[in-house]
């Protein structure tokens, strides 16, 4: 059975703007996924815009948020270790990747919406028709991504991503450099959105969101799911040209 081979993306960013505040990933977004997909035999790797160590948000490692895979996390070297060495958007080649999973946190909303490789590295994965995650905060990685006519990529496109109801709850919309669902409302995007925290995953074409860190399960096995019909098509493909060769 083929290994599929996924890409983690995370922000580099442990700063909250100007304020003493201190960000990162959120870790639910990262842990679930990175054992779901552990769990499914995938090979997994990590990049970030600076490389190295990959911040964790600390409100995100609090019991009061804390779950059994986030728990694990903290305590699994090797889960420690792959945060610890992340590489740089420089170094990867696309093609030996089958899908790329961005987990949130409120870091990505300062170095992840404007960075040229990030974009470069997106777009490949779309027109390849990869299976491409994004949760809550991440998504805003999508707002300059564009076809090859110079367009915005993400006008009508469907999407979710944390709402402006949710980043009220946090204390930080007056903070933040940007409001997601304003931001994707404002380019044309098909925005919708669930109760607060609730699991809620959205899915066009290749693209797959999820609103919030409890959408992280889902939004990670629909990634896998997308993954299986990819290698299903494949097999049915080579066998249909194989069918046609011996026919001839």
């Amino acid at each position: 059975m083929r290994v599929n081979k996924i890409l983690f993306i995370a922000t580099s960013n442990s700063s909250i703007g100007t304020t003493t505040g201190k960000t990162g990933v959120w870790l639910e977004e990262l842990a679930t996924p990175y054992y779901i997909f552990r769990e499914a035999g995938a090979d997994i790797s990590i990049a970030s815009p600076l490389g190295g160590k990959v911040p964790l948000d600390p409100k995100g490692q609090s019991i009061i948020v804390a779950t059994r895979r986030t728990k694990r996390f903290l305590q699994d070297r090797q889960a420690m270790d792959f945060i610890a060495d992340s590489g740089t958007f420089e170094k990867i080649e696309i093609n030996t990747f089958d899908a790329v999973f961005l987990p949130g946190g409120h870091g990505c909303l300062w170095d992840l919406t404007n960075n040229v490789l990030l974009k470069m590295l997106l777009e490949g994965f779309i027109f390849q028709h990869k299976p491409m995650a994004l949760q809550s905060q991440a998504v805003a990685s999508m707002l300059t991504l564009q076809n090859p006519d110079g367009g915005l990529w993400i006008k009508d496109k469907r999407v979710t991503a944390f709402s402006n109801s949710e980043e009220k709850s946090t204390g930080l919309a007056s903070v933040v450099p940007l409001l997601i669902e304003n931001e994707l409302i404002s380019v044309g995007a098909l925005y919708s959105k669930c109760e607060d925290y609730a699991s809620y995953v959205v899915v066009d074409g290749n693209i797959i969101t999820g609103q919030n860190p409890a959408s992280a399960e889902a939004v990670a096995k629909q990634t896998l799911a997308q993954l299986q019909r990819n290698e299903y098509f494949s097999v049915v493909k080579r066998e249909q040209l194989i069918n046609k060769s011996s026919s001839l």
